[in-house]
């Protein structure tokens, strides 16, 4: 097996274990903590969770890539994105939750939620520029 292939398939567990805890997390949303979660909180949580799985599948998405860029590229792009997923989601999840955990005073959670939709941005946006250099090298080949 080649470092690519290798490659792909490291993106392709990663996807799969964002988006199975994406499922486990939304399913305990939805039945564990509804009826202990005020509707402003589980739209709280509910938005984390969508997130959540945005970038899980989208994780899923790059592997194909990895014939075509570079294996350092795809895991800074599939890093950034793990990492928007931790902060931008978890935050989101322990938000809606904070009351419940009795961690009410966790202050800093709130400005995690942007930081970590900071990572999806910088994830996406080096992919894309990622892209557009690999094309151009390609066509001057």
């Amino acid at each position: 097996m080649n470092r690519l292939n290798q490659r792909t398939y490291i993106i392709i567990t990663q996807g799969a274990i964002l988006v199975s805890l994406a499922v486990i997390i939304g399913a305990f949303g939805a039945h564990g903590l509804k009826p202990h979660l005020t509707a402003y909180q589980l739209d709280i949580f509910e938005t984390g969770n969508r997130y959540h799985f945005y970038h899980g599948l989208g994780v899923l998405a790059l592997a194909p890539l990895a014939n075509y860029l570079s294996a350092n590229k795809l895991k800074i792009t599939v890093t950034l994105l793990i990492l928007g997923v931790l902060l931008f989601s978890g935050s989101l999840y322990l938000l809606a939750t904070r009351e419940l955990l009795g961690i009410t005073n966790w202050k800093f959670l709130g400005p995690l939620t942007p930081i970590g939709g900071v990572f999806f941005i910088i994830g996406w946006s080096y992919l894309g520029w990622t892209t557009l250099h690999a094309k151009k090298n390609h066509e001057q080949s």
